[in-house]
């Protein structure tokens, strides 16, 4: 599960209704505007002193004119400075303390910029704030605590997510602050404990994201006095020990996440929380069973229990989590015959009833995931119930016997097994002997052919070439390792071929070609252009498949080559990521043959010509090459109208507060302007030549779902 940002809480996910969404909603409430004090004044524009870079505020900010009529600010009808509005404008400098003597100061987004520094205590602990929000920018430093006797504050939503903060998360900081309801820290540096006091400091909390830290230790008792918790994630630390007991006494827990720590214990209290939608404890080293009772969590969508010790038989009561879509239970150590151990799981919800044939297609579930685990016995004859399903994993296990014919029913799957390997003669016959004119694409790594296998089934080969592969051994046991990265965001990998000293891999066809076909190459064709929403939705869609390779495989895997070419499009245009981890099956001196470097030019990273090794953040650089590319539709090298890449041109654009002009004409006037600008602020981010300074893709992610999800907020209040 990704962290809980508060800017969206969706995750395709795995997320609850959006902190960022409350924060606006509260934000775009604005009064009618006024003039407001020369104190107000004055205190706004030490703040515009202390950027650097403040993409032209500077025009309607002037000494001597009214503040209340400035960019970005709101005002109620007694002159008083209520709201500031400051998200993804480029802002770089420091937060000045200043803002703090802004008294009636209710709402303050700083988000999505460059701002660096500290958090001014000012603005925590002496100011009236009840909204703050300072996420993705390059804050750092320690959170200060507080004096003693500080009276109770009115903070009541504090989102600090995606920062370089560091240290401990000081709890005398939040003594006085017991007005609090939703808190995101995530995507920091933070280190100790888990800071469970604040549970007994804000009874009233209702949301905390600590994710993506640097927590250890165990879990503190004090989490059950959280009482109204809805949303709870702790994943992605270094927690260890079990769940706390008290935990399970937040009833109103919907959405609970300890991904990726290392806590172990049983799961028996788990049905407890009889309101859980969420469950992701995947990547820890819980053991025993599940419990008979899971089956009592009737609001159940998703269980993520992958990567445990978890064991014995699978309860046929899962069956009675009517609303479930995804169960992923890869990588345990469950047994026994599926046939006999979970009858039920493959009888979720069919409906004879013509009257319920309507019944919402979330009442089916959408993935199944038993891979690496040791059942027996045959494939259930009544999988082939199971008609929404997705995607099925029952691989590395010990099953035997025919594949039921019945598995010919599931007609939504991605990609299906078959009872029979294919034969490099069965590949010569799809390609028409490996025809040029079945070329699809051409890359580094080799040539992709389109195929039609006997069955109808169109595939795409990847033929690779030869001189560059591992030996046979070797290629076998990487291609079987990446065959088990699978992610509704990633080309499937259906299998691979052997002969003679040629490789070959067979994937899924995408109807739609890539995503540089789309932009770069398509003609005048109306009916070939991508409007801007579909162009968000590619863009959301590649970074979830990045994160999923980057975050949630072990190791991860570093794509090496992200480019438009490499993102795939099916027949509805959902995005899928192609060629990860082709780096693993090439030997080590046989790199890319497109460039000297790893990867292609106007996406490789600069630190990369230094003689660095391709590393994660190389990949956010090369995505943030693919997202420029969405917003100005222009090729990374060259740029049509201009000698400069496309990189340089922006930066010299977005330095001169002329964002605006980068922008696709063929976009323009189409009214998702600011969401564009948005895209390019996330892109510029991804580029910076410092490597540590660019976001991790699980930010870019949270970034890019946020933006139509805050643009729809927007667009369902009413501004006075």
């Amino acid at each position: 599960m990704p962290p809980l940002n508060f800017s969206h809480m969706n995750y395709n996910t795995r997320c609850p209704a959006t902190f960022l969404g409350l924060t606006l909603v509260l934000l775009f409430l604005a009064s009618p505007v006024s003039s407001c004090s020369e104190q107000e004044s004055n205190s706004l524009l030490q703040f515009l002193a202390g950027l650097s870079q403040h993409s032209n505020l500077s025009l309607s900010w002037k000494n001597g004119t009214d503040c209340c009529k400035w960019e970005g600010i709101n005002c109620s009808p007694d002159k008083t400075v209520t709201g500031i509005f400051l998200a993804s404008r480029s802002l770089q400098g420091f937060i000045s303390p200043f803002l703090g003597n802004l008294t009636g100061l209710l709402r303050l987004n700083l988000s999505y910029n460059l701002l660096s520094g500290g958090l001014p205590l000012e603005l925590v602990l002496y100011s009236s704030i009840t909204v703050l929000d300072v996420s993705f920018n390059q804050l750092s430093g320690d959170l200060q605590g507080q004096p003693s006797a500080t009276p109770v504050r009115p903070l009541q939503v504090l989102n600090i997510s995606s920062n370089l903060f560091t240290g401990k998360f000081p709890s005398s900081t939040w003594e006085a602050m017991k007005n609090l309801v939703a808190l995101n820290n995530s995507n920091n540096n933070f280190i100790g404990e888990i800071p469970t006091a604040l549970c007994v400091i804000a009874p009233s909390l209702a949301m905390l994201d600590l994710s993506y830290n640097r927590f250890s230790g165990s879990i503190p008792p004090g989490l059950g006095n959280c009482s109204m918790m809805t949303s709870l994630n702790a994943g992605h630390n270094n927690l260890s020990g079990t769940l706390p007991d008290d935990l399970f006494n937040i009833t109103l827990l919907e959405h609970l996440s300890f991904q990726n720590n290392q806590l172990e214990g049983s799961l028996s209290s788990i049905s407890k929380l009889i309101n859980l939608v969420t469950l992701d404890l995947g990547g820890n080293g819980f053991g025993g069973n599940i419990p008979d009772s899971i089956g009592e969590l009737k609001r159940l969508e998703e269980i993520h229990l992958d990567y445990n010790h978890l064991s014995g038989d699978l309860p046929s009561t899962l069956s009675d989590c009517r609303n479930i879509i995804t169960i992923d239970l890869k990588n345990n150590n469950f047994s026994g015959e599926l046939t006999k151990v979970a009858p039920k799981v493959f009888e979720l919800p069919v409906y004879k009833d013509p009257s319920l044939q309507y019944r919402m297609p979330n009442a089916f579930p959408k993935e199944l995931n038993l891979a690496i685990n040791n059942f027996t016995g045959v494939i259930p004859n009544e999988i082939g119930q199971l008609k929404t399903l997705l995607s099925l994993n029952l691989s590395c296990n010990e099953l035997d016997g025919e594949i039921p014919q019945s598995i010919s029913n599931l007609t939504n799957l991605q990609a299906r097994d078959k009872k029979n390997k294919l034969t490099f003669t069965d590949l010569v016959k799809a390609s028409n002997n490996f025809d040029k004119e079945n070329i699809i694409g051409c890359g580094g790594y080799g040539l992709v052919y389109k195929a039609v296998l006997p069955d109808g089934c169109k595939v795409a080969i990847k033929k690779l070439s030869s001189e560059m592969c591992l030996m046979d051994r070797e290629f076998s046991a990487e291609v079987d390792a990446l065959s088990m990265a699978q992610h509704d965001n990633l080309v499937p990998l259906w299998g691979y071929c052997i002969q003679g000293d040629s490789r070959f891999l067979i994937y899924t066809y995408m109807e739609n070609g890539s995503l540089d076909d789309w932009l770069h190459n398509i003609d005048d064709d109306v009916s070939s252009f991508l409007d801007w929403p579909m162009r968000l939705k590619i863009a959301q869609g590649a970074s979830r498949g990045l994160s999923y390779i980057h975050d949630v495989c072990k190791p991860p895997i570093v794509h090496r080559d992200i480019k438009s070419s490499n993102i795939l499009l099916d027949k509805e245009f959902k995005a899928y990521v192609a060629d990860f981890g082709l780096s693993r099956l090439v030997l080590p001196n046989k790199t890319h043959v497109t460039t000297e470097l790893v990867g292609t030019l106007g996406y490789i990273p600069p630190e990369y010509g230094q003689g660095w090794v391709a590393t994660l953040r190389g990949d956010i650089y090369s995505f943030g090459v693919v997202l420029l590319e969405l917003v100005t539709g222009q090729r990374p090298i060259p740029v049509s109208f201009v000698s400069k890449e496309l990189v340089q041109w922006v930066w010299e654009m977005r330095a001169k507060g002329k964002q605006i002009e980068v922008l696709d004409p063929a976009l323009q006037g189409t009214g998702y302007e600011e969401q564009m600008l948005r895209v390019l602020e996330a892109a510029c981010q991804c580029v910076n030549r410092n490597p540590s300074m660019r976001p991790t893709i699980q930010e870019v992610v949270s970034c890019l779902d946020s933006i139509d999800d805050n643009l729809r907020i927007q667009n369902s209040v009413n501004i006075e």
